[in-house]
């Protein structure tokens, strides 16, 4: 019986070739493409710096879960080993289990829930259970986490009803655009393999990669801002641009301003 470590033991085998580029790398292109993953990590926390400042713990704690999130994907693809494949999906499923401790509005609490204290161990637990269940049905584990991400979107939606600002909807906007070309690739890759064969393009499952970042990069400056809203009263939230408002496509980030206090 092969070792849980061994390279192509995984259940999951993308639909690039194996090999094709490198003796020690199973998917090249699909290992390349996670340095979009390694680009977060700074990104977020530079231009983010005055949510850094309010909340260290959670923007250092999902930044850093970013970062692994890079480095697991980095191992699975070039081994698509069994403990790679676990290490990947396992990282994805916590780092949005704590993006529901960190950012989840409380207003959307279950009733039986009275502080985010009892709603973290109420996400851990469950997160918890879905990670051993992993073990016997890794397979299933991608399908769990897209599911997860479409009551983000959800949630999105809701908190977008109580805006009219407009930069608010255009970083929802852009960060669906992403998501939806995201996904759109990695189905086009899991379900489509041998349409892409023939045209001579299995990287999809790369594209995915990257613009799942920049999915990325709009997703956590919005739920930052929902946050504040809820949770940093002492100061108005702001979402802003870089490198400017009038460009066609800008970074978002968020900007804390304290509120003044009248006499």
């Amino acid at each position: 019986m092969p070792s849980i470590f061994a390279y192509l033991t995984s259940e999951v085998d993308w639909c690039e070739g194996n090999f094709e580029h490198s003796e020690v790398i199973a998917e090249y292109y699909n290992t390349i493409s996670n340095v979009s993953f390694f680009l977060l990590f700074p990104i977020l926390l530079y231009l983010n710096h005055q949510y850094v400042q309010q909340c260290p713990l959670s923007a250092y704690t999902l930044s850093g879960m970013l970062l692994l999130i890079g480095i697991f994907s980095t191992y699975y693809h070039v081994t698509l080993s069994y403990v790679g494949q676990l290490l990947d999906e396992l990282s994805i499923l916590w780092t949005l289990a704590l993006t529901y401790i960190f950012w989840f509005p409380k207003c959307y609490f279950p009733g039986f829930i009275k502080d985010r204290t009892q709603f973290g161990w109420l996400v851990g637990t469950s997160t918890g259970v879905c990670s051993l269940m992993s073990f016997i049905k890794p397979v299933f584990n991608a399908y769990l986490l897209n599911s997860i991400s479409l009551h983000l979107l959800y949630l999105t939606c809701q908190e977008l009803k109580k805006s009219s600002n407009p930069r608010v909807h255009r970083t929802a906007a852009f960060m669906v655009m992403w998501w939806v070309l995201a996904i759109t690739c990695w189905i086009s890759d899991k379900w489509f393999c041998g349409f892409w064969q023939r045209l001579h393009f299995c990287y999809l499952h790369s594209f995915w990669h990257v613009l799942i970042s920049l999915a990325l990069l709009y997703c956590c400056p919005l739920f930052t801002y929902f946050h504040s809203r809820y949770e940093i009263p002492s100061y108005d939230a702001e979402l802003a641009y870089w490198p400017g408002d009038s460009w066609p496509v800008a970074l978002p980030y968020l900007t804390l301003r304290e509120r003044r206090k009248w006499c």
